[in-house]
């Protein structure tokens, strides 16, 4: 069985490198962030993303390995995020665990990003399968039951535009700095969440999917007829539009829950560090008797403690990739499972 593993991630403008132990334990996490070089820009650029995880993926992976005092040599197995996410980014870091793993002789896989994110929950908890969880990100919202450490089931996911996309664009019409979800958060905090009206779409369908297009639209049609907002204004904005969509998630993850007879939930992915989602989703499930889970901030933006937890648990199960895997930007390709792994 492998114990350590070392994770590497590159899906969009976070370069990390973890090393984790038996799945569960963490001993080092790093991580290189962007947001400076992309903030002048109001996003990220994919061409500086990618340029920028070629200089800093050796680093970050030495310092991964020094910070678990590990030698590159005790390494056991390898997992990358090879999809979803910028192509050009995710190349930088399937090549680098391709030519890590035929050097060394040692296995190493392919893993969902969106599934990563679920998996962060067992590094800091003893989760009981099956359980709804639920993936909020700048890219991706998705709804998943998951049976087991590698066996996620998707119920649902965004017909259009993500939730943590809704913040960031409604964050560039009104003016405030990126990354915007955080700020529309920060700013929401004074503001009156009942002060406008924004439409919550699907919230009471048995449809398991998402859309944040028409709450965007409504926040563009709004400011249209109310362009000379000020400070106050803004506040009351924020905190409603805010409102729509963490209700949105909460009510539609509840129905999920209920609907598959779980009793616990997780929800994890950067947008899963707001604190409305965290309040209201706390409330919620209190209510209606399920236990909610959400990774600490840390482990809920991008990292690669949660790629090498997940990968651990595939490894282990005999799955592996071929150095011909290529990295995806949306649909996820069917794993390689055998009884071998790579050597050289």
């Amino acid at each position: 069985m492998l114990s350590l593993v070392l994770g590497i991630e590159s899906s969009c403008d976070e370069t990390a490198a973890a090393v984790i132990k038996d799945g569960k334990t963490v001993l080092s996490n790093m991580v290189a962030s962007q947001i400076e070089i992309h903030k002048e820009f109001g996003g990220v650029v994919p061409e500086l993303a990618s340029r920028k995880h070629v200089e800093t993926i050796i680093p970050v992976i030495e310092d991964a390995l020094a910070k678990a005092k590990v030698e590159l040599t005790a390494i056991e197995g390898i997992a990358v995020t090879n999809g979803p996410g910028l192509i050009g980014s995710l190349m930088v870091g399937i090549s680098t665990a391709k030519a890590i793993s035929y050097a060394l002789g040692i296995p190493f896989i392919g893993v969902d990003h969106l599934e990563a994110h679920i998996s962060a929950a067992h590094l800091e908890y003893e989760m009981t399968f099956p359980f709804i969880g639920l993936v909020v990100s700048g890219g991706h919202t998705s709804l998943y039951l998951v049976n087991g450490y590698t066996d996620f089931k998707l119920l649902g996911k965004t017909r259009d535009d993500a939730a943590g996309e809704a913040f960031d664009k409604a964050a560039k019409f009104l003016g405030l700095s990126y990354p915007g979800g955080v700020e529309i958060d920060r700013i929401s905090k004074e503001g009156n969440s009942s002060a406008i009206t924004f439409p919550r779409p699907f919230i009471t369908s048995s449809s398991f999917d998402f859309s944040f297009s028409g709450i965007k639209t409504a926040l563009v049609y709004y400011l249209k007829k109310n362009p000379n907002f000020n400070e106050e204004n803004l506040k009351d904005i924020c905190a409603s539009y805010q409102e729509a969509i963490v209700e949105t998630l909460v009510e539609k993850t509840v129905n999920a829950a209920l609907s598959s007879g779980v009793k616990s939930v997780v929800i994890a992915g950067g947008v899963a560090c707001n604190s409305r989602l965290r309040e209201l989703g706390k409330k919620r499930f209190e209510e209606e008797g399920i236990s909610l889970f959400i990774p600490s901030p840390k482990y809920c933006t991008d990292n690669a403690a949660m790629i090498g937890a997940l990968g651990f648990f595939k490894l282990n199960e005999g799955a592996y990739s071929e150095l011909s895997l290529n990295p995806y930007s949306t649909s996820r390709p069917k794993y390689i499972r055998g009884r071998g792994f790579i050597t050289n």
